[in-house]
């Protein structure tokens, strides 16, 4: 949301340079990110960056990496990510939140609903929010911080990386609180738990404790078939009250 680059989408262009760094090493076409944990130090301007990778392990069920963007000599996000082969298999267990497969009729489209420069990523990907979970759309303030999304990639099939950009596509869960404005992100931490199924994404997007400027975000990300893709728990800053 707004002019800077995306926080999910800056995490998957770092997890693609950690796990081309291992490629280098591993011959194996099914390496993917599983952890990628970001600190966001400061934020990037849409432009030219490098990425630095140092591979700090090597190993025949995980690898770690660390990773560095920077803009202008200056470190923007760095991160610790674990690579290694996503399941395939079903889950012996899983408890995950119930959610429509496809959005609903009355979704609002983000691409259309915001102003132009406020959901930048409207012309790469479709992203839906169900109204019955987001009060802040109709003045109402105290509903609970919990928010329901679709998404999904224009004119390609999602993948892990999609999912890490999903993780955190949401705007924050704080709006509901009436709380709207730039809210940054300061530690994200996002598990990739398997390849997406074609179609949409559903996410969940949920909030444990508001203390003065200072928020947590939980998301969990289900595919078309219900099973989970994506985990992700941020701690980021919300305008004040």
């Amino acid at each position: 949301m707004g002019p800077k680059p995306h926080g999910g989408f800056l995490l998957a262009v770092l997890a693609r340079a950690a796990v081309h760094a291992v490629g280098s090493r591993v011959a194996s076409d099914e390496l993917a990110p599983l952890v990628v944990s970001g600190q966001f130090l400061r934020s990037p301007e849409v432009g030219p960056v490098l990425v630095r990778t140092d591979v700090r392990r090597v190993g025949r069920t995980a690898s770690v990496v660390n990773a560095v963007l920077e803009q202008r000599g200056r470190s923007c996000v760095e991160v610790s990510v674990t690579v290694g082969v996503l399941p395939s298999s079903v889950p012996e267990y899983s408890a995950l939140p119930e959610m429509e497969g496809e959005p609903p009729a009355d979704a609002v489209d983000l691409a259309s609903s915001t102003p132009r420069g406020v959901f930048n990523l409207s012309s790469v990907c479709d992203v839906r929010l169900d109204p019955r979970t987001a009060g802040f759309l109709f003045g109402r303030v105290g509903d609970p911080l919990e928010l329901t999304l679709w998404a999904r990639p224009r004119g390609e099939r999602p993948d892990p990386y999609f999912a890490l950009v999903v993780g955190d596509i949401s705007m924050p869960v704080t709006f509901n609180l009436g709380r709207f404005g730039w809210s940054p992100t300061v530690q994200l931490t996002a598990l990739v738990r398997g390849v997406p199924a074609v179609g949409w994404l559903r996410a969940r997007f949920s909030c444990s404790s508001v203390a003065g400027r200072w928020f947590d975000e939980d998301a969990v990300i289900l595919d078309s078939s219900g099973a989970l893709v994506c985990q992700a728990r941020q701690l980021a800053l919300t305008p004040a009250d």
